[in-house]
């Protein structure tokens, strides 16, 4: 297998992998009638079953609440205001689960259903235990079902889409593939729909390199929130933590299995004939990923170019105040912020990290060394504004 897919088997799963798919609504509900699709349902859940009698752990990440909600209410179209959709995605995320209990219950699989939002993700034990229910649902070969708790969930807390949620899922339960299930069989140098020359990528190893080559419209379907745009996020957030991406046509989840088929019989060479293959970067710690993807970020401090040497090198260091070259934002001590450097006129992020100090004390002792710190705040919780194990950096960080 090629040398930039990290591709070790989760701890989960001694004999297979673990996987995690996510379809979106336009693969659950008809974008026009509502009426459930009954068929592509019925093929995803044969489909999680022949994986699971390969040995395979399987969890799903599942939209179409929300479509469910319209057609049971009788609403010709997704409502404006948060309140409403709030309250439609309640009344379809029952249905939705009962739809899905009925279907797997066919072939004696029990399932269960996690609703998450941003917040249990950004609240460290809630993430633990998070990770901990995911973690022993599979061991009991159960199939959990994630869903964004979107009655409860407001805009400042919400992950904004399920590909971007199943990501961060796929991250919790060191999955081996996260599988996006789609209305297009891959990722296309141009929209297939329109440009007759547009040609599949199969394999993505540059994301950035992606993102400048391929023009991508943001919308997603009518009933969805999500879109090419919000696919390429989510591959950021998978690979970053030891996953592999792989996009492919929903309407064909039985795919899912002949692309594992092909992925078993590569040698040296990774060159997949279908989908589009995002590969996994070198796992990333868990908490370190937890601190880069999880949390919402409150502020940034920007630091000279010793501190950031010092941020930087493989035996690296907390980061101290006399590195500290200017505060930007509000913030509380505890909070996230963006670490940064300016390199050539232009502010370039470095990494993410947990703060010592509010942003009011970080202003008045930048610059300075640890030892006048006491005598400037009247006290002197710890000499880091940053301690090194609450710091993560970028992968590619400027030299």
């Amino acid at each position: 297998m090629d040398k930039d897919c990290h591709c070790s088997s989760s701890p989960l799963s001694k004999m297979g992998r673990v996987l995690v798919i996510k379809l979106g609504t336009s693969s659950i509900c008809d974008e026009t009638t509502f009426m459930p699709k009954l068929s592509n349902l019925s093929l995803l859940v044969e489909t999680v079953v022949h994986l699971r009698k390969q040995g395979h752990k399987v969890m799903l990440v599942s939209s179409g609440a929300v479509g469910v909600g319209l057609l049971r209410l009788g609403l010709p179209k997704r409502p404006k205001h948060l309140s409403q959709v709030q309250a439609v995605a309640a009344v379809g995320q029952g249905r939705l689960m009962a739809l899905y209990d009925s279907l797997f219950a066919n072939f004696q699989v029990p399932i269960a259903q996690i609703l998450l939002t941003r917040d249990n993700v950004a609240e460290r034990p809630q993430y633990l235990n998070a990770c901990n229910t995911l973690k022993e649902l599979l061991q009991m070969d159960v199939v959990p079902i994630i869903n964004e708790n979107d009655s409860v969930s407001s805009s400042e807390i919400r992950f904004g889409d399920n590909d971007s949620l199943s990501a961060i899922a796929a991250g919790m339960v060191k999955a081996d593939y996260l599988f996006l299930l789609t209305d297009v069989p891959a990722l296309f140098t141009a929209n297939p729909r329109t440009n007759p020359d547009a040609k599949p990528i199969r394999v993505v190893r540059d994301i950035d390199q992606i993102k400048q080559e391929v023009q991508f419209q943001s919308a997603g379907s009518s009933l969805g929130t999500g879109g090419m745009v919000t696919k390429l996020i989510a591959a950021e957030l998978a690979t970053a933590t030891g996953v592999n991406m792989i996009i492919t046509i929903g309407t064909e989840p039985q795919k899912i299995i002949k692309i594992l088929d092909e992925i078993s019989g590569f040698g040296e060479s990774y060159e997949p004939t279908m989908g589009t293959h995002f590969l996994a970067k070198k796992r990333m710690d868990n908490k370190q990923w937890w601190i880069m993807h999880g949390l919402a970020t409150h502020g940034t401090l920007l630091i000279d170019d010793g501190a950031t040497r010092a941020i930087t090198k493989q035996q690296r260091s907390s980061l101290f105040a006399a590195g500290i070259r200017e505060v930007i934002g509000q913030f509380s001590a505890q909070q996230c912020v963006k670490i940064a450097t300016m390199k050539d006129g232009v502010q370039v992020e470095l990494g993410r990290g947990l703060t010592n100090y509010g942003s009011i004390e970080i202003q008045r002792i930048k610059g300075c060394q640890s030892s006048e710190i006491a005598d400037i705040l009247g006290y002197m919780d710890t000499e880091h504004v940053i301690s090194r194990d609450n710091l993560a950096l970028l992968r590619q960080t400027p030299q």
